[in-house]
Parts: C-alpha cells; structure tokens; sequence
C-alpha cells in the first residue's frame, strides 16, 4: 500500500482506494486521490505487491479509514465498506456512453443477439446490425460499436457474464464517479443518473488535478501511476520538430497484434512522410518481441521515434503533434481532446469500439482505421488527417472540446461542485446528485 500523509493524519477522513491493476485503471484513481488529498484527506491507496514495487515506498501515521473507493469493476469492496461501517463510492474508469452499452448486454442476451450464432457472424455483416433504443446512446448505434466481449458464441464467456455483473452491481455503492465532463457525454450521464446512485463527474481528472495540485508540490512531482519506465529526450526531440508536424503512436499498456499488423502500421507511417513518434513496448506482438526491420528503421531515420513508454501527457500537449493515433481507451481519449488533438483511432478490445464510433460520429474529432491493417489505407489515413478537408475539421471540433474541458474544471465549475457533493457523501453524510 502507498498512503499519502496529511499533515495531521489523527483528525483527517482517511479514504482507501482500491484500483483495478491495471494501467489504464491505476491512472484515474490516482488522480481521484490526489484530489481527495488536496482538499484535506488521509489516503491509502490499495496496490498488488507486483505493481507497487514499481511505484513508490511507504508513508507512516495511518488514521482510521473513513471510507472507500474502489473500482467499479470491484464490486467486492462494496461488501467490505459495508463490514466495516464506511461509505464506498465506485470510480468507473471508462466512458459513460462505455457504461451503456455494458449496461445494454444483458437486453442483447435477451433479445437474442448476443451471443453470436457462429464465429461466420463476425465476418458476415452481422455486426452491422442496427441496435436503436439503448438508453442513453444515438440512434444507429451497431453491435459492432458496443464492448467487444459480445463477440462470442459462449452464453458463459467469463467477460461477458463479468460485465452484466458488474455493471448491474454499480446500483451498490453510495456514489459513482466518472472521468468526464457533462457536455461531452450528456445523454449517457442522464441515463446513468436515472438508474444509480448520486453520478460525479470529476473530470477531465487530468486538468481538474492539475489545477488543485501544484506541479512542483511532491505530490505533483513525486506520486506518478505509470508501470514503464519513461525514456528522456523525447520532448527534446519534439522542440526540433516545427507545429502539427509529428504524428503520435500510442496503443496504451495492454494491447496487443500481430506481427503482420505491426509491419502494416509500421509502414503505414514510414510511407505517410511525416515524421512520427511511436510507443513501442517490447511486450506489443502478441506472443512474441516487437521487432522492426532494419530497411524500416533505415527508412524512417532521422524522422522516427520509437521509445518504449513516454510521458503521454506531456508528449500529446507538445505543439509539434498534430494527430494521434491511438487504441481508444478512455484515459488516452480524454488526454486527446485536453490538448485539441484530432485522433485516428484503431480499437483493439472493451469499450475502444463504442468511444471510437462517438470519435466519429458525435464528438467529430476522429476517424477509424480498420481491423485489418493495410499500411496504404494507413498512410492515406494519416495523410487526411494531417492536411486533408477532414482533418481541418476534426481539428476544429478538437479545439472546441479543449475549450469546454477547460470550463468544466474551472473554480466554480461543475467538476469542483461534483467534487465538494462526492466529499459530502465520503464524511459519511445524505449524498447529493452530480451536477
């Protein structure tokens, strides 16, 4: 465990954060807890042995806990809060459209259109099918646009059956917090308050944490959620390049493709021009090392970079980037639109397919690159984006979500007010609905 001390630990709340271990699920509840630190909270924050030895060590002066957060899809922790007398609020990580839609499995079950009849439906057009009505979600929605654990022809696949609990079970806790702002995600949140408890947007987390913990503070500076080791000299590099000139690659932590998939997108951007930066960590291929070529590094010298982690916050705001192309989970989506970054967008798994079709659809701030990887569509891709009628646009609408993420997290704005209402129900007191 990593407790973060406050400067009288006997006479403040003490809050216990449980995270899922992963990498996309460490970040935001990190950043809830810088938060709760900030505003006058004791807190522990709950680590598997493996993940915090590659963190930070231990503080001492432990007062007793007062509540708990935990990951919404560890909804074991409501139980334990329960045993021990103390409010338990529930950090969804992922979107709310994202919650939706798993909240929609078990009426696909139901109505017969999940789980697939045969492995042909997930090449035969089946995915097409139009799914209208959901709560919460735009008309036209597809069943290729909800959470890829549909995708199977087991009624008793672990992850499917795993969602429809889990997101029964966010009833449970005494409040939900989310990493989005309202007018980003309306609909969905409307839906989501109609049907749980008190709902808190508390994001973007990333500007709302910015703006409550100083960057010099050691909190600031010394309490960081990432499990790779970043490399230096990448921003050096990016200070070379001139303005919306460098394409950025990044799949985040966990996913995976094939070793032809990586050739694809690897020559997709060595034959765009343009000069890029691409995350490769060692573990990408699945079942193998990702390992490129010599013809391709000798192509790209001089305008490709390839770390194996980098400091995305930092490298997404660099004016340099002009695009990003990336998996599509919720942590990298909400870092895009802070900085006013258009998207191209390849979902590998999980809610990546429904934020990819709101990218496209309703936020207009991305386009999608097909499952099968074909380095011209991405090098034409990238081209579009970059220069293209449509990239312009996505730029503009980019600019325009920037802008009201920036308003959201504003002193007096809803965020603080959500934060101040999710406070109110930790101390234990009648919770309030989300603004």
């Amino acid at each position: 465990m990593v407790a973060m001390a406050s400067s009288d630990p006997a006479q403040k709340p003490h809050a216990v954060c449980v995270p899922y271990p992963a990498q996309g699920h460490i970040t935001p509840m990190l950043k809830v807890a810088k938060l709760l630190h900030a505003r006058g909270f004791h807190v522990t924050f709950v680590l598997t042995e493996f993940n915090y030895a590659r963190l930070n060590g231990p503080a001492s002066g432990v007062p007793p806990v007062t509540c708990v957060l935990c990951d919404g899809i560890m909804s074991w922790a409501y139980e334990a809060a329960k045993e021990i007398g103390v409010p338990c609020a529930a950090l969804w990580t992922a979107s709310a459209c994202g919650f939706m839609a798993y909240n929609h499995y078990k009426q696909l079950v139901e109505d017969g259109l999940v789980p697939l009849k045969d492995e042909a439906q997930l090449m035969d057009g089946y995915l097409n099918t139009v799914v209208d009505g959901v709560p919460g979600l735009c008309n036209g929605f597809q069943l290729r646009d909800f959470p890829s654990f549909i995708r199977t022809t087991d009624r008793d696949d672990i992850m499917l059956n795993f969602l429809i609990r889990e997101s029964a079970r966010l009833t449970l806790p005494d409040a939900v917090i989310i990493n989005t702002f309202d007018d980003l995600e309306k609909p969905a949140l409307d839906a989501m308050q109609a049907i749980l408890p008190p709902v808190y947007t508390l994001g973007p987390l990333l500007l709302h944490v910015r703006r409550l913990v100083p960057a010099g503070s050691p909190l600031g500076v010394g309490v960081g959620s990432n499990l790779w080791k970043e490399q230096d000299g990448l921003i050096e590099w990016l200070d070379s390049r001139p303005p919306r000139s460098v394409v950025y690659v990044n799949y985040g932590s966990i996913t995976v493709m094939t070793n032809e998939q990586l050739l694809e997108f690897a020559w997709g951007l060595a034959n765009s021009g343009y000069p890029f930066l691409w995350n490769v960590r060692p573990d990408l291929v699945k079942g193998d090392a990702a390992v490129l070529p010599p013809e391709f590094q000798a192509a790209i010298e001089g305008r490709g970079l390839l770390p194996t982690w980098c400091p995305q916050e930092v490298v997404i705001e660099h004016e340099a980037v002009g695009v990003f192309l990336t998996h599509s989970r919720w942590n990298s989506t909400l870092e895009s639109l802070c900085a006013g970054v258009p998207m191209l967008s390849w979902a590998f798994f999980a809610e990546q397919q429904t934020n990819c079709w709101y990218k496209r659809t309703e936020w207009g701030v991305g386009m999608e690159i097909g499952g099968e990887v074909r380095r011209a569509e991405v090098a034409t891709m990238i081209h579009e984006a970059m220069e293209g009628e449509k990239g312009e646009e996505m730029r503009h609408r980019a600019a325009e979500w920037k802008q009201k993420a920036a308003l959201a997290t504003l002193p007096g704005g809803p965020s603080e007010a959500n934060l101040d209402g999710l406070i109110h129900v930790l101390q234990g007191k009648t919770g309030q609905a989300g603004k």
